[in-house]
């Protein structure tokens, strides 16, 4: 099992760029990325299936099998925005170095339209309003916090790094 210092994983509100960050920040780390979404899908099928066909508890199911196997290993891992609802998942993160990206949420509104992500049905909304439910638990569990509002992937990026003095 990695260290702490070795696992490097991003959580946050959906549509706020924890894949995209996550992959520059692995790159220019030189180290592995993975996804923990990307990993359900290739385990159980698309996500809207899942939660159309299963319901929401089998996604947050396999959604705890996802984390366990990406933090297994070395590297930066992106989450889904509701992986800290479960009590195992933010267990389970306490092995790891917790960066929470989050926004103002200007431009949430440009990355959910023509989207499927299934809790966000009524868009701007409903991800307002999950954002501000999920916003202490996020909080709570970070080792830090990268405010992306106004900021280019390169400043995040570069941001996170400076303050884990990597």
């Amino acid at each position: 099992m990695p260290t702490k210092s070795e696992v490097i994983v991003l959580i946050g509100p959906m549509g706020v760029g924890k894949t995209t960050v996550g992959r520059k920040l692995a790159k220019s780390l030189k180290l592995p990325f993975q996804d923990t979404d990307a990993i359900i899908v290739r385990d159980h099928g698309p996500i809207p299936a899942i939660f159309e066909t299963l319901g929401e508890s089998a996604f947050r199911k396999y959604e705890e099998s996802a984390i366990q196997e990406a933090i297994s290993v070395s590297g930066v891992v992106a989450t889904g925005g509701g992986a800290v609802l479960s009590d195992l998942n933010r267990k389970n993160l306490r092995a790891a170095t917790v960066v929470y990206l989050s926004t103002n949420g200007r431009h949430i509104a440009s990355r959910l339209r023509g989207g499927t992500r299934p809790l966000v049905t009524s868009g701007v909304d409903d991800w307002k309003r999950i954002y501000q439910e999920r916003k202490p638990t996020y909080e709570s569990i970070a080792d830090l916090q990268i405010d992306t509002s106004g900021q280019s992937l390169a400043a995040t990026v570069a941001e996170i790094r400076k303050r884990l003095d990597l």
